[in-house]
């Protein structure tokens, strides 16, 4: 099995948003925080997921530079 991305979360003051995501998507975050289980023993709400998910997207995705824009 290939290293999870994401493991423990940290405790965090979290913001609600209220969001709609395609049926496929809620079953990827559940298979995920399955397999967060299996792996840390940790049981994780599939929908805290997203949020580090994003996160990582987007702090690890390349930011354009000013000149590329």
């Amino acid at each position: 099995m290939a290293k999870l991305r994401i493991g423990a979360l940290e405790d965090d003051k979290p913001v609600k948003v209220t969001t709609e995501l395609p049926a496929s998507v809620h079953r990827d975050l559940v298979a995920y925080a399955e397999a967060v289980a299996r792996e840390n023993g940790q049981r994780i709400d599939p929908a805290k997921l997203i949020a580090p998910m994003l996160a990582r997207a987007i702090i690890g995705a390349p930011v354009p530079s000013r000149s590329s824009r």
